[in-house]
């Protein structure tokens, strides 16, 4: 699953651990790599072309040829050749296609995620027309309108849709697992856009008066805040004062540890949030306020409340989300003030944070884990918690004798906004409305490639199991092997300038062992059954499915925690894993693999593609 956490690990290496890249140096890897590309994906389609015109010609000697080299015919190969064509040339927009070459890293999940824009007031508008032409720019790159190119799809877009194949495949009886059938049933239940339609908002209703109400509407049972919070983050995914996920330390990668951590960061906030670069200081986007207060009252319309108590409730909660986004920052400078991976006990965190009940709360997230006081936590952003803890203390104080319980509604929305995926459609489009309004340009996206990812979010390990079990398990690891002995030999006859770069990256190549990621390889049909065995689907009720996709959610990161092994999920790229670059098994899909083509077609399509991931992964310097 890509819940890639915010703090990246390759970002942290700084330019004193790693010998600064000769300019030359990288010119000539561009070069290399432009030319091996350039060559493969010419032999590649070259080749297609060929086998087309030769269809078509019905000389006396085109019987000869084929039974000495005979075409590819299988329905693999066939889809393939639709879709090569010039569109997919990568020298018709070069800067699109090799971005690290023109001087740029591409865009970054975690600025997307904190939505934090380093400008000051006076550039808000010049940024704005730039952002616009960039994204028509993008836009008529991809293809058509809806951002799902038509000729040659993208590797996100031909994984989305392999897993889409597997979860619509037709079932063939005793020959699936149970695990796949539940898998299967959940997609089922998503794509059915009608069943939420019919409900409207009272699953979520019953839900929250199961939660013991909210202060919006009569029938609040004052819940006790630590204890609401330690619900929402262990049973529905959900975590509105920080974030919370499991990783490695990159200060370990060097001492090959297999420890993982409890990592700590700043939450998800639903607006814009400004940096001002001068000030080195975080604020709300006031030009999108207004919008963000209006799309809170338009929920609570959804959900029947008074109109009456809407002002009140709604100022509270954005003037509470305001406050806590002060203290956030952008990775950049967390990073430039050293505030990722700092280390703390859960009894340190506890004195530096007390409004938060540290260890009932990550108890629950993890468990049946146990976690003690001793355990250490890793904090990406030491300054906002330390703020966030004296907000709340200062909310409850203010508030409570008042009985408007801005902190329990403040963390109700946010068990709204998780569960909108499985609420009626009023709810989603409130929700794209205000992204619109805040400046979000993107096109929204299919309903089958949100249903594939919350798939892949539950079922990570069986679908991960089932893409190499069906596309990666012929000349998947000889074609891994063959493209890194050839970069490694490229790269070792280059000519350097500077010897003691030359020495550390030739050092880093030799000394990492390429493989393809087998973290589920091993998993038999009743192994898979088994870790699926407590999910009961109900084919009339998305809502509970929903709810219950959010528990594997859990179970997921308390698996990561105790054995540190994660899934490869959607991903498309190589990673370092101590001494090894793990290969995940998301790469070998069509069109760019397949067991069926020739290898000709897999080495100039695949391989090209490994090969520039590799360079940018071993030379992340080489821009």
């Amino acid at each position: 699953m890509d819940n890639n956490p915010a703090v990246h690990q390759e970002m942290v290496t700084t330019s004193e651990e790693q010998p600064q890249q000769n300019p030359v140096g990288c010119n000539k890897y561009h070069r290399l790599l432009l030319v091996v590309f350039s060559f493969s994906l010419f032999a590649a389609v070259l080749g297609l072309g060929v086998y087309s015109h030769l269809q078509k010609t019905a000389e006396p000697w085109m019987s000869q040829w084929k039974s000495v080299a005979p075409p590819c015919l299988s329905p693999a190969c066939i889809r393939a050749s639709e879709h090569f064509s010039a569109a997919m040339d990568p020298f018709s927009h070069p800067c699109d296609y090799f971005l690290f070459a023109c001087g740029t890293g591409g865009s970054s999940t975690s600025d997307r995620r904190h939505r934090v824009k380093e400008i000051s007031d006076e550039d808000n508008e010049e940024l704005d027309k730039k952002r616009e032409v960039r994204m028509r720019r993008e836009t008529d790159v991809q293809g058509n309108s809806d951002g799902w190119p038509v000729k040659f799809p993208d590797r996100k877009t031909a994984l989305l849709k392999t897993i889409k194949e597997i979860l619509e495949a037709p079932e063939e009886g005793v020959s699936m697992s149970a695990a796949e059938q539940k898998a299967k049933k959940y997609f089922k239940t998503c794509m059915d856009a009608e069943s939420p339609e019919k409900v409207g908002s009272k699953p979520f209703l019953t839900l929250l008066k199961q939660l013991g109400g909210w202060p919006v509407s009569n029938g609040w049972n004052q819940t006790d805040f630590n204890t609401t919070l330690a619900l929402l983050m262990s049973q529905y995914s959900t975590f509105p004062f920080f974030n919370v996920y499991v990783g490695s330390d990159p200060g370990e990668e060097q001492r090959a540890s297999d420890q993982h951590y409890i990592q700590i960061d700043e939450p998800h906030f639903q607006f814009p949030i400004d940096w001002n670069s001068k000030t080195q200081k975080s604020k709300a986007n006031t030009r999108y306020l207004r919008s963000f207060y209006m799309s809170c009252g338009q929920y609570l319309e959804l959900l029947g409340v008074p109109s009456s108590v809407t002002t009140q409730h709604c100022g509270l909660y954005v003037s509470l989300a305001t406050t806590l986004a002060l203290a956030s920052a952008p990775l950049h400078y967390r990073l430039s003030q050293k505030l990722l991976y700092n280390r703390f006990t859960i009894q340190e965190l506890q004195t530096l944070a007390p409004a938060i009940d540290w260890l009932a709360c990550l108890k629950a997230t993890f468990q049946p884990l146990p976690i003690s006081q001793s355990d250490l936590v890793l904090v990406h952003n030491l300054p906002y918690i330390i703020h966030m803890s004296q907000t709340i203390s200062k909310w409850q104080v203010q508030h409570e004798m008042m009985g408007t319980g801005p902190l329990h509604t403040y963390m109700i929305f946010s068990l709204l906004h998780t569960l909108i995926p499985a609420l009626d459609s009023r709810f989603f489009q409130t929700m794209r409305n205000f992204s619109i309004a805040s400046g979000d340009t993107q096109e929204e996206m299919p309903r089958w490639v949100r249903c594939v990812q919350q798939t892949e979010r539950g079922f990570d390990t069986l679908l991960s199991h089932a893409i190499r079990e069906r596309h990666a398990q012929k000349g998947a690891e000889e074609l891994i092997h063959d493209v890194y002995s050839s970069l490694e030999k490229k790269l070792t006859d280059l000519i350097w300038r500077d010897d003691r770069s030359s020495a550390f990256i030739l050092n880093k190549i030799k000394s990492l062992n390429p493989r393809l990621s087998t973290k589920t390889n091993n998993l038999s049909h009743a192994e898979l059954n088994h870790l699926y065995a407590e999910v009961v689907l109900n084919e009339e009720d998305f809502f509970s499915n929903y709810l219950q996709m959010l528990v594997l959610d859990q179970k997921s990161r308390s698996r990561l925690l105790s054995h540190g092994t994660q899934t490869d999920g959607l991903s498309i790229t190589p990673s370092i894993s101590r001494n090894d670059i793990i290969i995940p098994v998301g790469m070998f899909v069509s069109p760019f693999f397949h067991s069926s083509y020739p290898r000709a077609l897999n080495y100039g399509t695949l391989g090209s593609l490994m090969a520039k991931d590799l360079l940018h992964l071993l030379l992340p310097d080489s821009l």
